[in-house]
């Protein structure tokens, strides 16, 4: 592959791959989100000289001539545009099934009628639900605790059915929690972090027992990238995973120790997902993705958090603290 489309590239582990794809001398097309104010997200922070050597294509994944259209002329396709926040799915479900189901049919279409090398389907964890055994592998049962964790449930078995019915080169990739800089507040270390930076004292979450397998964003850029590059991927779903975990709770201690250890937490109801939808364990096996390509982390846990406290106190005021960001 050459020339490739990154869908999604305006979001936050959108525009980590597109910067780690540039890195590697591919000739990028980012697909972002058309609105009014042609804002194009995590992209316009990029310097002007770096934001120049990419194509840009603004539409709406939910429309497949749009998307039809972007897909000309590329190689491959790594498609991450989708709705990802699971409290809002609860009383949006029709959204989500727009984006994350019809778009990706959208990309699947498109690329078989274009002949399209490599599409790159991004799944998550949350399509296994509580763990049932761990480390989870990627022949773990699936259950849709949620909405959101429904529809990409969907997406990833629309993916399976075009490989399997009509030989299409899909890959599915399955990032555990991704972290980082450019993260939105409703991922739980940015809403964390930036109430500690906005000087509050009391740090409001949910439930503080769930634990988590967390990636630094750039690993899980470069997982992206190494299971393009592999022939071994196709027609599999693989893990990006660090194969180890951390509950909510000393997650959110050791955060609080290092920015102002006189900070309480404080569970707020609001906040606490329904009981049968809150996913109380996540930790991936990744034995698959080191066996199929030569990707492993890079960062700490540690030096990943530390990167992600600098990017949100220079950019604190891109943030809402006072609020639940649903």
């Amino acid at each position: 592959m050459k020339k490739v489309l990154v869908t999604g590239a305006d979001g936050f582990i959108g525009s980590h791959l597109v910067e780690s794809l540039m890195d590697k001398g591919y000739d990028v097309k980012a697909f972002t989100y058309y609105n009014s104010f042609n804002n194009w997200g995590w992209l316009d922070t990029f310097p002007k000289e770096k934001l120049k050597e990419i194509e840009i294509f603004s539409g709406d994944i939910r429309d497949p001539n749009g998307v039809r259209e972007a897909m000309k002329g590329v190689d491959g396709v790594f498609h991450l545009a989708a709705l990802i926040a699971i409290p809002f799915s609860y009383h949006s479900p029709d959204s989500y099934v727009d984006t994350n189901i019809k778009g990706t049919l959208n990309v699947l279409q498109a690329a078989r009628d274009l002949n399209t090398e490599r599409i790159m389907v991004t799944s998550t964890s949350e399509v296994y639900g509580t763990a049932q055994y761990v480390p989870i592998d990627e022949k773990h049962p699936y259950q849709g605790q949620s909405p959101y964790s429904a529809t990409k449930i969907g997406a990833d078995r629309l993916a399976e059915s075009f490989y399997r019915s009509f030989d299409l080169p899909v890959s599915i990739v399955r990032p555990f929690n991704t972290f980082g800089p450019r993260q939105s507040a409703r991922a739980v270390i940015p809403t964390i972090i930036t109430q500690l930076l906005a000087g509050n004292e009391e740090i409001k979450l949910g439930s503080l027992t769930p634990t988590r397998d967390f990636n630094y964003v750039k690993d899980t850029a470069a997982g992206f990238i190494a299971i393009a590059e592999s022939d071994k991927t196709i027609g599999q779903e693989i893990n990006i995973a660090t194969q180890k975990e951390i509950s909510i709770g000393d997650l959110a201690k050791e955060i609080i120790g290092q920015i102002n250890p006189s900070a309480k937490i404080v569970c707020e109801e609001e906040r606490l997902r329904p009981q049968k939808s809150e996913v109380n364990r996540l930790l991936g096996a990744n034995a698959k993705i080191k066996e199929l390509t030569d990707w492993k982390p890079q960062y700490t846990f540690a030096e990943g958090i530390s990167e992600t406290i600098d990017f949100l106190r220079e950019n604190l005021d891109k943030y809402k603290t006072d609020i639940y960001n649903v």
